[in-house]
């Protein structure tokens, strides 16, 4: 078994005991769309929404909040305690670099949204007949442009933190803002229009998600995305952003 496999399923391990992350970031999506699924008149079709369901356009808000938890604020708080109770200067002495820690870490979270999207996206079209996305490369291309924009931000937050606890706190800070801007916190149509379409970039890209998930130009109208920036616009400034902030992380990181 190679060093990288062993140091991964160790991450994991540790990740599985972190009950913040599991309940929050992996199985919290799943259960507020259900949640909301059981209220009769949130699954029921509305004009309001072009003839959709309050449960389908909220669906994409529930997993961006998973992919922020786990690869912002877990990310962070992990890195930055790792590098302030000195474990990743004790691995630099053993055949266990700590980039080989890092990339077990990044792996880890990216497995993890990726389940929670997963049962998300099966558990609504199961049990509340959520249709699956209609472009689903589209979907997935937009899951992951997402995922790594908000992954290098949780390191770059992680880089610039002096200790675990100012990590944390940064990391919720920015997961607010991110959150707020992309309009998971509070619906499109009461935002001003300069934040709304500020949020057609915001990370992790929950119009980009709900783009491809719904395709109803009817529907998307409803919520603003269909007069917001084309998708392929907002996935190449996620990308960018995911590059900017993964350079700067790299460059700032302190191994002590």
């Amino acid at each position: 078994m190679s060093t990288l496999l062993r140091t991964t399923l160790v991450e994991a391990k540790l990740f599985l005991r972190e009950p913040t992350a599991v309940t929050f970031g992996v199985l919290f999506p799943t259960v507020i769309v259900l949640v909301l699924g059981a209220i009769p008149t949130l699954r029921e079709p509305s004009q309001e929404y072009g003839g959709a369901r309050f449960v389908e356009l909220w669906a994409p808000s529930a997993l961006v909040l998973g992919i922020g938890i786990v690869a912002l604020q877990n990310i962070a708080n992990v890195l930055a305690t790792y590098r302030e109770t000195g474990i990743l200067r004790r691995l630099s002495t053993t055949p266990v670099h700590p980039a080989q820690l890092l990339l077990a870490q990044l792996i880890v979270a990216l497995v993890a949204v990726a389940v929670a999207g997963t049962l998300l996206v099966v558990s609504a079209w199961l049990l509340l007949d959520v249709p699956l996305p209609r472009h689903p490369w589209t979907f997935v291309a937009a899951f992951g442009v997402g995922f790594g924009a908000v992954l290098a931000l949780g390191a770059l937050v992680a880089a610039v933190a002096p200790n675990a606890r100012i990590a944390g706190g940064l990391a919720t800070l920015v997961y607010m803002v991110l959150m707020f801007a992309g309009g998971v916190f509070l619906p499109r149509f009461l935002m001003p229009d300069a934040l709304v379409r500020l949020g057609d970039y915001a990370p992790p890209g929950v119009q980009g998600l709900l783009t491809a998930w719904s395709g109803d130009p009817a529907v998307l109208a409803t919520v603003g995305a269909e007069t917001g920036a084309p998708q392929a616009v907002q996935l190449a400034v996620m990308a960018g952003v995911a590059g900017l902030a993964g350079l700067a992380a790299a460059r700032l990181f302190r191994w002590e």
